[in-house]
């Protein structure tokens, strides 16, 4: 899946990086893996547990952003008959980590690696997540190795996963694989990506599903400055996210078919929040005809366009109230689906990452094996939804609280600068509180003023921008 890789550098006591230091000390992110940690995970590089069946003649690649380390998937795509045969090989982060042992127990800690501007907070140490459980280039790896047969159209027959040793021959970027793609000049293992990508979203658009297409706000070096920017995703983002899809979705339906489990899921938005978001399509001038649902929208919007890409934004509402679902001894929940999906579905793809995958994959791995869960999984999974939903809670704040700093830190030389913009949201409670998006720099920020109207392009003046509070506010000029 992609994800937003912002970059800062600079003197550790610039403003910038110590407002961004602050906001590791006010979250109570850690600095450094203890001292048993990282020899734990010395001595696991070393040796890690081996699988017996050999994949190392398929050749894996990975896609990327520019410059990634920790790979966790590696994708090998070839044509099956009339239909296509997906192998996709995730790091095998069990390989490296004993249960209970200080690796595991950290990991239960961290939850998730943390992306800030500067650094980058692991969830495993670097000597795993960046190096020997990383699927990088010409090495050899030990892997979960899913082997997933689909029909003409896209819909998977036949799946089996397995552990496997694995070798991926090129680490790939998404501008360049599109670049490929578009040219002509990719070999079929890369060239398939968009035609099995296409099936697979023709049958989300079936199903009901949504994919928001949200453009990243990308934070962008130039002349030892920085400037921002919106990244609207490319078609290869999409592909790639349909291969992580229909894996996630593949470990579900094993999971339910066997009951015991964790699924990612989502109930269906109330219609309050489709109101609102009807409410804000009519403000940002965006046509939505009654008899048009609201996953056939998305799918007419352009997130170049300032408009919808304000629209998408509001959009991802609807997905708060994602969560982790545990389920055991056929006893299966109320809910088992993912509402966007539209389908059940599973975080199984970035053990590196995140620590639920690591035990959907180990679930996965004994159901197709018609074997009984491991004790130290079946122990671990009560306390998992809870775990995760504060650590998916944490990372949601270094995001929004990044940005903020990021955004207070360019800024903080415009003050009383006037800038164009267009209101993108404005609060329910507070009618004299809302968002500003700016048509440039690419900023979305506060504004506080009376009488704002959602979609109304407007003159608005910064002005407060200190990265040390984090925060900037604007006012109508």
């Amino acid at each position: 899946m992609p994800r937003r890789r912002i970059r800062v550098t600079g003197a550790p006591k610039a403003p910038l990086r110590a407002a961004l230091a602050a906001l590791r000390a006010e979250l109570g992110v850690p600095d450094a893996f203890p001292a048993e940690v990282e020899a734990d995970a010395e001595r696991s590089a070393q040796a890690p547990t081996l699988p017996s069946y050999d994949a190392t003649d398929l050749p894996f690649f990975t896609v990327d952003p520019p410059g990634s380390t920790d790979l966790d998937q590696a994708t090998h795509l070839s044509r099956q008959g009339t239909g296509y045969r997906v192998r996709y090989a995730i790091a095998d982060v069990a390989a490296f980590v004993v249960p209970g042992g200080p690796l595991d127990a950290e990991a239960h800690k961290r939850v998730n690696t943390l992306y800030f501007p500067d650094q980058k907070i692991p969830l495993h140490p670097t000597v795993l997540s960046e190096g020997a459980g990383s699927l990088l280039p010409d090495r050899t790896r030990p892997a979960v190795l899913w082997t997933l047969d689909l029909d003409a159209e896209g819909r998977t027959v036949a799946v089996d996963v397995r552990r496997a040793l694995v070798r991926s021959r090129a680490q790939l970027d998404y501008a360049g694989v599109q670049r490929q793609i578009d040219s002509r000049t990719a070999e079929e293992p890369v060239a398939l990506l968009k035609e099995i990508g296409q099936a697979r979203e023709r049958l989300e658009v079936e199903r009901g599903g949504i994919s928001l297409g949200v453009p990243e706000q990308e934070i962008i070096e130039r002349d030892h400055t920085y400037e921002l920017a919106f990244r609207a995703p490319l078609p290869a983002d999409g592909w790639n996210a349909q291969l992580s899809l229909l894996t996630g979705m593949a470990a579900a339906d094993l999971m339910v078919a066997t009951g015991t489990g964790i699924l990612r899921t989502l109930p269906a938005a109330p219609d309050g929040a489709v109101a609102r978001l009807r409410r804000t399509a009519v403000a940002l001038h965006i046509d939505w005809p009654h008899h048009v649902s609201y996953a056939a929208l998305i799918r007419t919007l352009d997130p170049h366009d300032p408009r919808h890409a304000a629209f998408l934004q509001e959009c991802t509402t609807l997905l708060r109230g994602a969560g982790y679902t545990v389920f055991r001894d056929g006893k299966l929940p109320a809910i088992t689906t993912h509402a966007a999906v539209a389908a059940p579905y599973a975080h199984c793809t970035a053990p590196l990452r995140r620590l639920a995958d690591r035990y959907a994959t180990e679930l996965c791995l004994a159901a197709a094996a018609g074997h009984t869960p491991p004790d130290w999984v079946l122990a671990a999974l009560d306390a998992l939804p809870q775990q995760m939903a504060d650590g998916t809670r944490r990372a949601g704040t270094v995001e929004r609280e990044c940005v903020d700093i990021v955004e207070a830190a360019l800024l903080k030389d415009r003050v009383q600068d006037v800038f164009d913009g267009c209101v993108v949201d404005l609060s329910e409670h507070q009618p004299t509180v809302g968002a500003v998006q700016l048509e440039s720099p690419a900023v979305i920020g506060r504004i506080e003023g009376e009488h704002l109207r959602l979609g109304e392009r407007l003159r608005v003046r910064l002005t407060r921008a200190d990265p040390g509070t984090a925060k900037i506010l604007f006012t109508p000029a």
